[in-house]
């Protein structure tokens, strides 16, 4: 068997074993340094950020299951490099020049009004004085242009090839909603899902900005490996509903901030009850606490309660955001309440 035979046939299964808490595999994720096989033993050397023990544990596992029936190796000896943040700084995530602060507003699941949650926050940061960007970074299902009222495509700044965001209520805002029309998909792929997300971050004139928000997919995919590959962040919100479905997802993201040491600022629970119009009887749909509870499980602050209201949906549906258009109604409360906390955390140094 030749060299590159046994090789390439180790990278394809090596392929196989993800990154704890990512869709991406190790050899993408670049942590395999060197291989070296002496007769049925191989050798694997792996590089990683992490100072967490239970991550290479875990990879080391799932590469000798990954082996296991390929008759060419017997046994599997892997030396693990842990490298420390600063033999790492030049070539790991960075600030975006002029940006005080980057935070992620993120979900394990789709459908908990993530997006809503960001757009609310950006706008009232933005009411509050701050200089607030606001980045769609859900190439897929991109939603912000809609849900700011934002009519704009987008436009290249002259003289070099950086994008120029639009300005709504305060607030700057690139989206892929700026670039396709209502009903044109986004069909792309990983190595363009990468390039788009990159773009989005570095190639934008952003200016000044005390805070860039950033609108995070569902999930812990491609498009979030490459922000927190790319971007130093201050931090990250998790926003689930109360039942456990959508719980389960969230512990994924939160789980997913901590392998890259990012900071959980906290959690948002939203749909968390419905107030009946007229009678004002509440009613939990969703159930009760799994926000609070859970919370309290992963020792971050619940940063908010926000209940199902019409008001906030027809807001959004008409580009006008809730803590705008009705800042004194049940879900605006919660959400000005839920944006000076984060606030204070970020610009204040309150511990979270």
């Amino acid at each position: 068997m030749s060299v590159n035979d046994w090789r390439e046939e180790v990278v394809n299964r090596l392929r196989e074993v993800k990154y704890p808490g990512f869709s991406r595999d190790i050899v993408s994720f670049g942590l395999v340094q060197d291989m070296e096989l002496t007769g049925t033993d191989l050798k694997l050397k792996l590089k990683i950020t992490t100072p967490d023990p239970a991550v290479p544990e875990k990879i080391g596992q799932e590469i000798r299951d990954s082996l296991k029936g390929y008759a060419p190796v017997k046994s599997v000896a892997i030396e693990t490099e842990v490298a420390p943040p600063q033999a790492t700084a030049a070539t790991g995530p960075q600030g975006i020049p002029g940006v005080k602060k980057i935070i992620a507003v993120a979900s394990g699941k789709g459908g908990v009004g993530k997006s809503t949650v960001a757009a609310n926050l950006a706008v009232q940061l933005a009411k509050g004085g701050l200089k607030v960007g606001l980045c769609d970074c859900d190439l897929y299902g991109p939603s912000q242009a809609l849900m700011l009222g934002c009519r704009e495509g987008v436009r290249v700044e002259e003289g070099s090839e950086r994008l120029v965001p639009a300005e709504v209520h305060g607030v700057k805002l690139m989206s892929m909603g700026m670039l396709l029309g209502d009903d044109s998909p986004a069909a792309l792929r990983g190595p363009m899902v990468t390039r788009f997300t990159q773009q989005f971050l570095r190639q934008v004139a952003w200016g000044e900005l005390d805070l860039l928000v950033l609108d995070l997919p569902p999930g812990t995919g491609d498009i979030q490996l490459t922000i927190v590959q790319t971007v130093a962040l201050d931090g990250s919100v998790i926003v689930t509903t109360p039942q456990e479905v959508a719980l389960v997802d969230a512990r994924k993201a939160m789980a997913m901030f901590r392998k890259v040491n990012v900071a959980i600022l906290g959690i948002v629970e939203n749909m968390s009850f419905f107030v009946a119009p007229g009678s004002g009887e509440r009613h939990e749909i969703f159930g009760s606490g799994g926000g609070r509870k859970e919370a309290v499980r992963q020792r971050v602050p619940l940063l908010g309660e926000i209940p199902l209201d019409p008001e906030a949906r027809r807001c959004g549906d008409e580009g006008r955001p809730v803590v705008l258009e009705c800042p004194g109604s049940t879900s605006g409360k919660v959400f000005v309440d839920f944006a000076n906390y984060v606030s204070k955390i970020l610009f204040l140094n309150i511990s979270s």
